[in-house]
């Protein structure tokens, strides 16, 4: 298996300068050091590449802690690649395709473990359901499991029971494979997140009809289900719970509603005369919860909107270029958001290299007085448009 060496951390610079080079006799060496720099970044990236092939070649023969080896070594690459040229959405879109490929193949040995133990699969559909930021095919350097599981009525009790002991086996063998346990517990061995499609249409029914104890939670559940993407398994049946999950969002206008007032209560870390607002006191000092305090609205404000709209994406970006499309952005309001989105989420990977490098204890909190005045200028004007949103949907929904 290839490894692949780790750097230290060095923050993505903003600009080079040259002006040291501005004397005649000083060309042929600046252009001679560029020329070596370029060649060795070019080797790195082709050596990534050769890497990054041959440990998904080897998923398909791994088990167990083989998997959790490989995981380990394409976020390696990944983290040193982003530290080269840090491109979000490349980032993203690696993460994801091979952590699908991961959890496919976790579910293949799960299944066969079963099956050799004598436990035999119902003759009904099943599929894996991702949410979150896997969702969103929005992964990053850390993660963990948010994900659900349906399967097809017509099992009965058999199927309730075998679909039971297997996630129970798949959730350990994620784990086993790199992939964290959910904090908020947002995994099939909780059976808020398994059931039949028949069990699936009761539950989303009893939350957009208002007919549960803690509609707090529920409607909570229902946000996270908004960004439900197929991972695996059987792809129609999938599709008819995810359509299902979109279709009663929209005609439950109420349920829509609650989860706008939610979204555009949701604090951000400006302060007076829009100021980047940090915790005054305490262990954090000076920082603030980038995720919770900046990221995370952006995301669930453009949420909001394209449920609204009908907009079928779970891609942030995605949904904020079909919104712009259909009118609900203008085309300039629209590019500072997928701005804002970008610096934030930057941000957010940067801080996650340094708490797995041990710089910092934590992935979420963030010193802007760490950054150069142009980082934290752009961070502020990012929150300032995200403000902006959360008035658009305070004034659409007739939030008061």
């Amino acid at each position: 298996m290839s490894m692949v060496a780790s750097t230290p951390f060095v923050q993505p610079p903003n600009f080079i300068d040259i002006t040291r080079y501005c004397r005649s006799e000083d060309v042929q060496p600046f252009l001679q050091m560029i020329s070596d720099s370029l060649q060795s970044d070019l080797n790195q990236i082709v050596n990534w590449h050769s890497a990054h092939k041959q440990l998904i070649e080897s998923i398909a023969h791994a088990e167990g802690s083989q998997l959790k080896a490989i995981h380990e070594g394409l976020n390696l690459i990944e983290q040193e690649r982003f530290l080269l040229i840090p491109s979000v959405n490349e980032l993203h879109q690696s993460c994801t395709d091979y952590r699908d490929i991961l959890s496919s193949r976790v579910i293949d040995t799960v299944f066969a473990d079963m099956a050799a133990s004598g436990l035999i699969r119902p003759p009904v559909p099943f599929a894996l359901i991702s949410m979150g930021s896997d969702g969103r095919e929005e992964q990053t350097l850390i993660t963990d499991q948010d994900n659900l599981i349906v399967y097809g009525d017509g099992g009965g009790e058999a199927a309730d029971l075998y679909f039971t002991d297997f996630s129970s086996r798949l959730v350990n063998s994620l784990e086993e494979a790199g992939f964290k346990r959910c904090t908020g517990n947002i995994m099939p061995t909780n059976q808020t997140w398994r059931g039949s499609f028949s069990q699936w249409r009761k539950r989303l029914f009893s939350i957009v009809r208002y007919e549960v104890e803690d509609i707090g939670k529920n409607i909570m559940d229902l946000i996270v289900m908004s960004d439900a993407r197929f991972v695996s398994g059987d792809k129609q049946l999938a599709y008819e719970l995810i359509d299902m999950i979109r279709s009663m969002e929209r005609d439950y206008f109420q349920v829509l509603w609650g989860m706008a007032k939610a979204a555009t209560e949701m604090q951000l870390a400006l302060g007076f005369m829009k100021r980047i607002w940090t915790e005054g006191s305490g262990e954090h000092k000076g920082e603030f919860n980038v995720k919770l305090l900046a990221w995370a609205p952006l995301v669930m404000n453009v949420r909001i909107l394209a449920i609204n709209q009908s907009i079928p994406a779970t891609s942030t970006l995605e949904r904020i270029s079909l919104l712009e499309a259909e009118g609900s952005f203008s085309p300039s309001f629209a590019n500072d958001l997928v701005n804002a989105y970008h610096i934030l989420t930057k941000q957010r990977i940067l801080i996650q290299i340094k708490a797995i490098k041990g710089i910092q204890n934590d992935s979420y909190y963030l010193n802007p007085y760490h950054l150069s005045s142009t980082e934290r200028e752009e961070i502020r004007h990012a929150m300032i448009r995200i403000e902006e949103l959360q008035k658009i949907i305070h004034t659409n929904f007739h939030i008061v």
